[in-house]
Order: structure tokens, then C-alpha cells, then sequence
């Protein structure tokens, strides 16, 4: 019985979820339209409402820890889910992705993500995908930022293990800037796919920064261990364990 009252509250609050994404959207719309700067107020707005409605309604709370990166600087973020998304775009002040270019014909979601300067790449063609990133960000330069990028390429399960695809040592080595790697558990509680909400904290963690300048394969080794160990951790404290 309890199991089911959760179901149904995860599925009230997957449902208000999708309707203040289109309710801020359109109210934000003709603001964001001719300023990008409201176009940013419109996504942290919603991140927010998100946060907040997941702990009201499912008792999923969440926090952000570590150094919250201001900056222009590489984000490397673990993925599980879509409330990574939310609770890092929360807290960063100009986010911006790279995404797959199937998402630029999403209703609203489209069109914000190009507003705020997302790169779209195409994901099947690895080599087209590499050069479209880095030609995707130099072309945008002039707006400053935060560029988070997911060094597995895509959501992957607690407890599942997938390589780290060398795009993002490219980005590092081209750009010349930092990077923040960001850890998380956020897997543990709100799946890939489905309905069903766990009640717990929910954590994004930003990590100790990598300084620019790094060999590429140095790099890439070092964001591995930082991210996964991290991340293990937080799951770990969220009562899941790799081996289990």
C-alpha cells in the first residue's frame, strides 16, 4: 500500500513537473525572446521549482556541495538522471550544454537551450561530433560561462560501469580552461526512466578543480578517478553500494 501512495505521489509530481516547465516557459518566453539574460532567469527558475516540488510533494530533498564554479571553466559532470541537471543548472549561474542535436527540435526546451547558448553535436558521428563541439563553443566565445558537458556521453546507472569518451579531454585541451569535475547520486533516488520517486537527500558535489594545461590522457584519468570515487561515496552515504 505504501509503495503504490508513492507511486502515485512520484506520478502527481512528474506531471506538475512537465506543466510549470510549459507554464514558465511561455511566461518567460516574451522576455527571453529579446534578452538572454531572462532566458537564464526562466531555466533557474524552473531548477528551483523543481527542487523545491520534489521535496514538498515526494520528500526528495537535495543539496549542492563543494565550490559552486562561477566562472568561465569546463564543468565534467556524472550523469544518472534528469535532477542532475536540475540541481547543477540551480546553482550555476550561466550554465549552457552540450547536447545532442535532436534536442533542438523539443517544443520550448529547443528553443531555450539555444538561447542560453547550448552546442548541439551529433552523437553518432564521433569525429563531425568532436569538431562541431569545439567549433560550437570558439563561434560562442563572446558569451561567458559555465560549459557542462558529460564525460559518459549519456545517463548511466548507479552501479554501472561505462567508459569516459575522450570529447571531453578535447574540449580541455582546445578551450584551455579549467575544469570542475561534479560528482553525484542523484541515480540512486530518481531513475533514468519510470515514475517512481525514492524519498532521501539527493547530492551534487563539485570537486576540486583541474587546472588548465594538463596532457590530455593525464587529464582524462584524473576526471575518471575524481568523478567515480566521488560519486561511489555519495551513493555509499545514500545506502547504495556498487557491489552490493
Amino acid at each position: 500500500m505504501a509503495h503504490a501512495w508513492r507511486w502515485l505521489r512520484s506520478l502527481a509530481f512528474v506531471v506538475q513537473m512537465y506543466l510549470m516547465m510549459l507554464v514558465l516557459a511561455v511566461a518567460f518566453g516574451p522576455f527571453a525572446l529579446f534578452s538572454r539574460d531572462w532566458a537564464f532567469r526562466a531555466v533557474h527558475a524552473y531548477c528551483k521549482w523543481v527542487r523545491w516540488s520534489a521535496r514538498w510533494i515526494v520528500g526528495l530533498d537535495s543539496q549542492i556541495r563543494g565550490v559552486v564554479p562561477r566562472d568561465e571553466v569546463l564543468i565534467a559532470a556524472k550523469h544518472q538522471s534528469f535532477f542532475d541537471i536540475i540541481l547543477i543548472v540551480s546553482v550555476v549561474p550561466r550554465p549552457r550544454f552540450i547536447m545532442k542535436k535532436e534536442l533542438r527540435r523539443a517544443p520550448l526546451l529547443g528553443w531555450y537551450a539555444q538561447r542560453i547558448g547550448c552546442v548541439p553535436v551529433d552523437r553518432g558521428k564521433r569525429g563531425r561530433a568532436m569538431q562541431q563541439m569545439v567549433e560550437g563553443v570558439r563561434a560562442d566565445r563572446d558569451r561567458a560561462g559555465q560549459l557542462i558537458i558529460y564525460p559518459q556521453g549519456t545517463r548511466v546507472a548507479p552501479g554501472v560501469s561505462m567508459p569516459y569518451k575522450i570529447g571531453t579531454g578535447v574540449l580541455y585541451d582546445r578551450l584551455g580552461q579549467d575544469c570542475v569535475p561534479a560528482a553525484t547520486n542523484v541515480g540512486v533516488f530518481w531513475p533514468r526512466r519510470g515514475i517512481y520517486r525514492k524519498k532521501g537527500v539527493a547530492v551534487v558535489e563539485f570537486l576540486p578543480r583541474i587546472g588548465a594545461g594538463r596532457p590530455v590522457d593525464a587529464f582524462m584519468a584524473d576526471l575518471e578517478e575524481s568523478i567515480e570515487t566521488a560519486s561511489d561515496r555519495l551513493m555509499a552515504e545514500a545506502g547504495f553500494h556498487r557491489h552490493a
